[in-house]
């Protein structure tokens, strides 16, 4: 069916589109698309192009949330999954048109509480087996569906360059180019086969700059030659396999902008604003065909730029489809009308993005499913959530992912006999995620289940020979938003000026255990035994448990250099 009179803007080119990877969408679907953009008034479609976010599981709130009748609602639920289904039945029941339900789904402590724990991109690259990862991610589709999701933000498609990245290190999938692109795939085919439309994410790629976006606008300095090499082949190979959304960092990528004529302060536009990147770089010349998400807009990325006023319509008019979390729904809708009325924002533009916005929901059968098929009813949601076969494959996960990095003293296996006198040392200050509690440090417990003897470091009372047979770091620092950095603060962890300086390896033994951050090296060299984990959820720590106590060999490949290149750190 050709526009309308009533409706001249209605976009043919983009309509086309959608037959095409990746939504390639029936004649069915693309009737159903057109037949929206007819019906919607402009306001209606704007609406469309704002993905709200819902913290926790209130569902006076979701009907709140719905009354804006958004595209999209990210949940970040609960630990109840009775609560965050009823909270999500409550988004669909009251959304006119069938909304995206979208979620952080990663993995270690960013995923979904009540569902079975994983461990994160860093560690299934680290188990080094795609049958593995796809089996991992599949428990997660798969739960991810049970709770009414649709669209995950995954891949992290970064690449671990900085080692002293605090945002990049356990959420990407490491540093050789080759097995993040295979596990990135891995992880757009089975989401995608799951009925949840995959992300790739953050262009046009982090990692080079230790900064975090959600704190700064950070750079990506490379080339246009040298980004196509590594980025380019990421997202191109991204591309083959489907993957159906990408997100728009608050990344800049200077040396492109200037090689399309941006001067100045223009060529660290970031991405989410920037219609070189996304618009030539990213539609023109890799021919990415799918829907273009921000990234969280109340970043400081983003915010550190410009005022909301100025970049709401922006985002959208430099050629983002869809607005990931306005400030609140009524201030950043005004902003976008505004823009809209004064022309800052094309209705052309808004044509093309709610055409997108309603192709990823026809590619997904949003507009064909029952509301039981969208989410199923909560038995068998129930059902789903944390089953025996999930909770194996997540013991398997773990035990796989688990990296002996360094022993040069054979510490290793902990023993009664030999370590029975335990002395922790953990970090006071590990973070959640979106407002969560952070994960429960078990393994002192553990220990102390197995007759091991634990107290925690007193500064008064420091180890030595005669008081302590073993001293454990345990750090479960995951890369986590706001962190900034991360790194051994030896005053935060021996708590004392004086013994931030005393270094206990040469008369003790000393095992570092990381549940996070795997570049502590860099701050201690010379630790004699380190073991990278890379997340502290409990299956993860139940594998530590048996791989320090010698119940299991270690089998997996470190993903990234954890000696930070430094010369003193292996030997």
């Amino acid at each position: 069916m050709p526009p309308t009179a009533a409706n001249p803007t209605v976009s043919v080119s983009v309509l086309a589109s959608l037959r095409l990877p990746p939504f390639s969408l029936d004649d069915a679907g693309i009737a159903w698309v057109q037949q929206q953009l007819l019906r919607l008034s402009p306001e209606q479609k704007l609406r469309q192009l704002f993905n709200l976010a819902m913290h926790g599981d209130n569902v006076a709130d979701a009907r709140r949330m719905a009354a804006s009748q958004p595209g999209g609602v990210t949940r970040f639920a609960a630990h109840d999954p009775d609560l965050a289904w009823a909270a999500t039945r409550a988004l669909l029941e009251d959304c006119e048109l069938p909304p995206l339900i979208s979620g952080d789904i990663e993995g270690g402590a960013i995923g979904i509480p009540c569902g079975t724990a994983l461990p994160n991109q860093l560690g299934l690259a680290a188990a080094d087996s795609l049958g593995l990862s796809e089996a991992a991610v599949g428990v997660l589709a798969q739960e991810a569906r049970a709770l009414g999701y649709n669209w995950t933000f995954t891949p992290v498609a970064d690449l671990n360059v900085a080692f002293r990245s605090a945002i990049v290190a356990t959420r990407s999938y490491g540093s050789d180019l080759g097995a993040v692109l295979a596990q990135a795939r891995v992880n757009v085919q089975t989401f995608q086969q799951h009925g949840v439309a995959a992300t790739a994410k953050h262009f046009p790629g982090e990692g080079f700059d230790d900064r975090d976006q959600h704190l700064v606008t950070t750079l990506n300095p490379l080339d246009p030659a040298a980004w196509m090499d590594s980025f380019g082949a990421i997202y191109r190979g991204l591309f083959d396999a489907g993957v159906m959304t990408v997100m728009a960092g608050h990344i800049a990528l200077p040396a492109y902008a200037r090689a399309q004529g941006a001067r100045g302060l223009e060529a660290c536009r970031p991405a989410s604003v920037s219609a070189p990147l996304l618009q030539t770089l990213l539609r023109g010349e890799l021919g990415f065909n799918g829907l273009i998400v921000s990234d969280a807009t109340a970043m400081g990325g983003l915010t550190s730029w410009a005022s909301r006023a100025e970049f709401v319509p922006e985002v959208i008019q430099n050629g983002c489809d869809m607005f990931l979390f306005p400030h609140t729904f009524e201030s950043d809708f005004a902003h976008a009308l505004a823009g809209l009325r004064d022309g800052r924002l094309s209705e052309a533009r808004v044509e093309d993005a709610v055409t997108r916005v309603l192709g990823l929901k026809a590619a997904l059968h949003l507009h064909t499913l029952s509301l039981d098929e969208r989410l199923p009813p909560l038995p068998q949601t129930r059902a789903t959530l944390r089953s025996a076969e999930h909770l194996a494959i997540a013991r398997e996960a773990a035990s796989a992912s688990v990296t002996l990095v360094k022993d040069t003293r054979q510490t290793l296996p902990v023993t009664l006999r030999k370590h029975r006198r335990v002395v922790i040392v953990s970090d006071p200050t590990r973070g959640g995620f979106a407002h969560q509690a952070p994960l429960p440090l078990l393994l002192p417990g553990l220990l102390a289940e197995r007759g091991f003897e634990v107290r925690d470091f007193d500064p008064t009372d420091p180890p030595t020979a005669e008081n302590c047979d073993l001293l454990l770091y345990l750090l479960a620092q995951e890369s986590l938003l706001l962190q900034s950095h991360i790194y051994m603060d030896w005053q935060r962890l021996h708590g004392d000026f004086r013994q931030s300086m005393a270094r206990f390896w040469h008369t003790v033994p000393c095992v570092l255990v990381s549940m996070g951050h795997p570049y502590y090296l860099y701050d201690a060299p010379r630790l004699p035994c380190v073991i990278n984990a890379y997340s502290a959820i409990e299956p993860v720590q139940q594998a530590v448990l048996r791989k320090l106590t010698g119940e299991e060999a270690f089998t997996a490949i470190s993903p990234v250099d954890a000696s930070c290149g430094l010369p003193d750190a292996m030997d």
